[in-house]
């Protein structure tokens, strides 16, 4: 049996919600569930000193080699970019449905060039149904298999890449900023898009002053380059944040729906780690906590960890934390077990 992903989470209990109610009300106890309205406006206002002296360095580096270092400084800070938008669209930073909206389509479409709205509806489907194999967009097959039964229908460029996407995961993960522009371009089709037309413009509007940037600074040469670089670790660093989270856990499938605690508890991990490592994931490395309360200030995370492992261990439900590496052990070892249908079938292939 595969371990990794055919363990399915005991059913929940008689009635849906009472212990995730309890929990609910230990930790708005704690006032864990209030604004930070100081913390955020700091946070707001580092990012974008940030952003404004990576750009500050691109230009007076100029047309040299050297220009490559400010690439991967705006990496690593378009990627704090994002996490910035994940908090404003859970609706952590402003109470107004409008004011996050817009300034999530500030950070996101006009920063970095995500589509906004494609991206919350998409993560907001992913929070509602983790690691459910038909529900959870981040196991549709589209590149990797994510389970055994994708693996043994999987054809094209998944059935290709299957056999070693363990592999290849963390080279692939170089193309997911690349993944992320195309995808926000192209929901700008999809008519059902909220503000399509703002999210068009301000898509635009990035893509147009970031190219024209390195067109202006750069020779043709060098601006390939930097864009490469660029664009190549900005999908590593967001793939190393989002990869700990759910990937080797249990994967639920069919008309498997625990209550909502276990649903959220039980395919999740948390990521052991200090301060640096909450301000290199953005707090998501306390995955478990923030699927449970989605809109809670991303410092309450640490503090509220406490209480809901507590909790958990008086309800018996697992709860798992690991080490970043130990994560990304777990995350590989699913995706090469996910795999073996496909080396399997090759095996036959080539002994017949």
């Amino acid at each position: 049996m595969n371990s990794l992903q055919t363990v399915r989470p005991p059913p929940g209990p008689a009635e849906p919600g009472s212990d995730f109610a309890r929990l609910s009300k230990k930790v708005q106890a704690a006032g864990l569930m209030r604004r930070r309205p100081g913390y955020y406006t700091f946070r707001i206002a580092a990012v974008t000193a940030l952003y404004v002296v990576g750009w500050t360095a691109f230009v007076l580096i100029g047309d040299t080699w050297w220009t490559l270092l400010a690439a991967g400084f705006l990496a690593v800070v378009f990627g704090q970019v994002a996490l910035l938008a994940h908090d404003i669209a859970h609706r952590q930073v402003f109470r107004l449905r409008r004011s996050s909206e817009l300034a999530g389509r500030i950070a996101g479409n006009l920063g970095i060039g995500m589509g906004y709205g494609w991206w919350q509806d998409k993560h907001s489907r992913h929070h509602a149904n983790p690691n459910h194999e038909d529900l959870d967009p981040d196991l549709d097959p589209d590149i990797l298999v994510w389970t055994q039964d994708q693996a043994r229908v999987a054809t094209g460029l998944p059935r290709l890449l299957g056999r070693r996407q363990a592999l290849l995961f963390f080279p692939l993960l170089t193309l997911e900023g690349f993944n992320l522009h195309v995808s926000g371009v192209r929901s700008l089709a999809d008519r059902s898009l909220k503000n399509r037309a703002w999210e068009g413009i301000l898509l635009l509007t990035h893509f147009s002053a970031y190219l024209g940037a390195l067109l202006l600074v750069l020779s043709p040469g060098r601006a390939i380059a930097f864009l490469v670089v660029h664009q190549c670790l900005f999908g590593v660093y967001l793939g190393s944040i989002f990869a700990p989270n759910h990937k080797g856990m249990p994967v639920l499938r069919g008309t498997d729906r625990p209550d909502f605690l276990r649903r959220q508890v039980l395919t999740s991990r948390d990521v052991r780690g200090g301060r640096i490592t909450d301000v290199v994931l953005g707090g998501l490395n306390y995955q478990i906590e923030h699927h449970l309360f989605p809109s809670m200030p991303s410092p309450h995370l640490r503090l509220a960890r406490t209480i809901v492992r507590s909790h958990c261990r008086e309800l018996g439900v697992s709860y798992l934390e690991t080490s970043l590496i130990g994560s990304y052990r777990q995350t590989l070892a699913s995706l090469h077990e996910a795999g073996a249908p496909i080396r399997l079938s090759r095996r036959r292939a080539e002994g017949a």
